[in-house]
This record gives C-alpha cells, structure tokens and sequence, in this order.
C-alpha cells in the first residue's frame, strides 16, 4: 500500500546549563561554526543514540532492539533456552544459522562480525522457529550436512520483516547484504545553540580521606564545559515509517507519538554526573507538512545577543522564521501545534496556543491516523 509523503517535523528550543554534553576526541565539547560564530554543538548521532535509549526504555525487554557485533551468541543464548541445547550445540547451530546473512567475520579477538547489526530481539526467535522440532536432529550433524539443510531455510527473510520499532524508525545499514538495508524514516540534525558560545575550564581536586599528613590533593584536573541555548530538530517521515512497521496504521501512529515524545525529553549523558544538566525544553513546536520537512535553524544564521536572556529571543526568532518561510515559499504546514513556557502574541499568532505536552502527543497520534486511515489530517 502506497501512502503519500508525510512529514513530522519537530522544532526544540533548550536551554542547558554548564555541561559537556558531546565531547571530541580531546574532551572539549563539539563546536561548530555557524553564521560566523562558534557554536555549541552535540551530534546527530549522540541525540538518536539518547532518544533510541529513551524509548527503548518504555518497551518490554524481549521486544526491544539490539546493535551488536554479537549476534551469535545472542542466538545461541535463545536456543539454549528455547530447544534445552548444551552451551556446545546451541553455539555450533547458532554459528550455523548466521553463515547465510554473509555478515563479515571480525578480526578482533571477541568479536564475531566486523560490524554492528541493528536487530530486533523477536527476530531471533523467528530464525529460531524455521528449526521447527528439528533443533536436536539438526544440531548433531556434521559440519557439512548442517550447512546443507540450514541453507534451505529462509534465513535472511526473517530479518526483513517484523522490525521493532526503534529499527523502523532509525534504520539498518550492512555496507556488503544490501538486502538487509532498512531505510530510517528519522532524520535528526546536529543540534546547535542559538548564540555565540565560548569554551570554559572547570579545575577541580579530589581529597584523599585517609591522608592526614598534609594538605595537599589526592588528584586534581581540568573538565571543558559550556551552557547554551540549543535549537534542535528532527523529521520524521510516517510514510516510511509506515512501510517499515509493515504497514500497521495504529503500530505507526503510536510509534509516532513516542518518537516525539522520547526525543523532547532524552538528553545525552556526557559527564552527566559531573553537571547533573537534565533540563526540559523551553519549547517544542511539531509542523506536520505534506511536502517536504523544513528545518528552521535559519533563524539564528545571525547569533542571538541578550543580556536579559536567550531562550525568549529565541523563541521569537523562531515564530518569525516559521512564519517567513510559510509567506515566502508558500510551505504551509498541514497542522502545526507547540508547547511553550512563556506565551507572547507573536508566538500564539505563529504557533497556536501552547498545548499541555500530553494532549500535543495525543494530537500527533489523531493526525497521523487520520492521514493513513482517510488521508486527510484530522
């Protein structure tokens, strides 16, 4: 079933204090020039990487998604459990039932594929049912002769379908099996401030409680940090998505609405003990278009300067580009709804009233059913 294109696009502005959210391979934390200013930065990876654990969070352990270079001896782990196999058999059958995915071995001591594979768990236990009663049988033939009879089993398919919803939403790339590829119907967007940000310096000493001898340091060192406002923004695309989950309406409209609800409220954990910086938006703005997602980052090409607070501006800012944009190019949202702190005209006038966040998310799963059940948002 074909669905016509549509996108949710979801529009965050939050304000984080000092904090080292995604740091370089030195320790300092991501920057960007942006506009001709340097920025805050935290990557498109470490935002889905928070998000994805978010909502695995609210699904049931057996159901959830794995990305592993171990997919073996998860496999070999649910035989023994499901066919009463010795650690030996079930790892030889596992071995056996992987060899026709063609994943690269890895050369690594420890590991066994030479790349991550995003899977869902329930995956395995379809691979498992192609056994049917014959686990037992099959696992005490020679090498040979196992090889022969798992090679008439369709494998390969059963990783194709049935996907959990954090691989429907964030894709699977296998760089050399093309026909295990799943295209993510998430795309998310380094997330920058919407200021001009400058690195500090936080020098710290550890005490040792047993030295009374002297009082100098146990330890002492240095952490980057900075605080920002962010702009963050990610597009989901319900059509793919649609496709991905097998073409289930109510699996894709609550899928949805915890996506959106699990990427406003997650927060990647960089030196999260450190600076204990989990903060809540102050806005979340969903535009739900029918013709391609528009990203509204634009509106701070040029830095926001305040010296009465940043995250107002920014709000302000962003009300005007939505509205540039519609006026200029004609790209009316579909439906647009937003929850906001601090209420002004030009964002009612822009946005709507701010909706309790729950209701927003309710809203969200009405629009997307609406538009694969009748298409037409309702």
């Amino acid at each position: 079933m074909t669905i016509p294109p549509l996108y949710v696009d979801v529009h965050v502005l939050q304000s984080v204090p000092p904090s080292n959210l995604n740091r370089d391979d030195s320790g300092t934390p991501k920057q960007a020039t942006f506009g001709g200013a340097k920025r805050a930065r935290v990557s498109s990876q470490a935002w889905k990487r928070a998000t994805r654990t978010h909502y695995a969070s609210g699904v049931a352990e057996s159901d959830r998604a794995t990305r592993t270079k171990k997919i073996r001896e998860l496999l070999a782990g649910r035989l023994a459990q499901a066919e009463g196999l010795d650690a030996e058999k079930a790892g030889r059958l596992a071995a056996a039932l992987v060899k026709p995915l063609g994943i690269k071995a890895s050369q690594k001591k420890g590991e066994e594929s030479a790349y991550l594979l995003f899977f869902g768990k329930t995956q395995l236990d379809g691979i498992i049912a192609l056994l049917g009663d014959r686990a037992v049988e099959l696992a005490g033939l020679p090498d040979d002769d196992l090889d022969a009879e798992i090679k008439q089993l369709p494998v390969q398919e059963e990783l194709t379908k049935g996907h959990p919803a954090e691989v429907a939403l964030f894709g699977r790339m296998v760089a050399d099996l093309a026909a295990l590829n799943v295209d993510a119907s998430v795309q998310v967007a380094h997330a920058l401030s919407t200021h001009k940000v400058q690195t500090e310096f936080d020098y710290y000493t550890a005490v040792d409680d047993e030295n009374t001898s002297d009082s100098g340091a146990g330890m002492i060192g240095t952490v980057e940090f900075n605080s920002a406002t962010l702009y963050r923004y990610a597009t989901l695309g319900i059509h793919q998505l649609h496709e991905n989950l097998g073409d289930d309406t109510e699996s894709t409209a609550e899928t949805a609405g915890k996506f959106v609800d699990s990427f406003v409220r997650s927060m990647p954990t960089g030196h999260q003990n450190t600076f204990a910086h989990r903060t809540l938006p102050h806005l979340v703005l969903v535009t739900v278009r029918t013709d391609q997602p528009v990203n509204l980052v634009s509106a701070y090409e040029k830095p926001v300067a305040s010296t009465h607070g940043i995250a107002e501006e920014s709000a302000q800012r962003l009300a005007e580009e939505l509205q540039s944009v519609t006026s200029t190019w004609g790209s009316v949202p579909a439906l647009t709804l937003a929850t906001y702190v601090q209420a002004t005209d030009k964002l009612n006038d822009a946005f709507g009233a701010s909706l309790p966040f729950p209701q927003l998310l309710e809203k969200i799963h009405a629009a997307v059913a609406g538009w694969l059940e009748h298409g037409e948002i309702r």
